[in-house]
């Protein structure tokens, strides 16, 4: 497997080569196995082992393959990338007319929920006919800001720090009131799909 061999003779000139074996010690340890007892399992000894987690000995493929077996883990799991690309969520704003959105959750999924901030700018109430009702619940926090509510024949006002939840079948928008709001909302899929997939006459803060 050249390919893996190329990888490992790259990684042990990098951060990852201690990442390695930062994994193998702490999948070790999260087994409550001894270096004896995890050197039995991939016929390594217990020298080895230990000089491999220490860092005093080179990571070769053929004991590499082996140690992620038995710690029941694969080889692309120990040598995955150590970067920040999997943690960090870099959102990139998408604008309409009077509100701006950042999708904060990684993915979206079918019966997930999605994470996402709001600046909204519109402060024009909308007609009863205009409001929004889908299945399911929402809910959001004002991070800045006054946020208007309509909920039906109800309006809220809520403050920054303030948070609200309700039914998505009851009629339902939410504004700015008196200059732009911010909030941060969690959406189901059914929320997700009126909100942040309609179009833009259509879609709804």
């Amino acid at each position: 497997m050249p390919e893996w061999h190329t990888l490992l003779l790259m990684t042990q000139e990098l951060p990852l080569d201690t990442v390695i074996r930062h994994r193998i010690r702490g999948l070790r340890l999260a087994r409550g196995w001894s270096l004896d007892a995890l050197a039995a399992r991939c016929y390594l000894s217990p020298s080895t082992l230990s000089r491999i987690e220490t860092g005093h000995r080179r990571i070769a493929l053929d004991q590499l393959v082996p140690i992620a077996r038995a710690l029941d883990s694969t080889l692309d799991q120990l040598v995955e990338s150590a970067n920040d690309e999997d943690v960090v969520i870099r959102p990139q704003p998408e604008h309409t007319p009077g509100l701006t959105t950042w999708i904060l959750s990684r993915e979206r999924a079918p019966h997930g929920v999605s994470v996402a901030k709001m600046r909204i700018t519109s402060e024009q109430p909308r007609a009863a006919a205009q409001l929004g009702v889908h299945p399911g619940r929402e809910w959001f926090t004002v991070l800045s800001g006054t946020a208007r509510l309509q909920l039906g024949e109800r309006t809220i006002l809520l403050q920054a720090g303030d948070a609200a939840e309700f039914s998505t079948m009851v009629p339902h928008a939410v504004g700015a009131h008196d200059g732009p709001v911010e909030i941060l909302t969690i959406l189901d899929h059914d929320g997700e799909r009126a909100h942040l997939h309609a179009s833009d006459g259509a879609r709804l803060p």
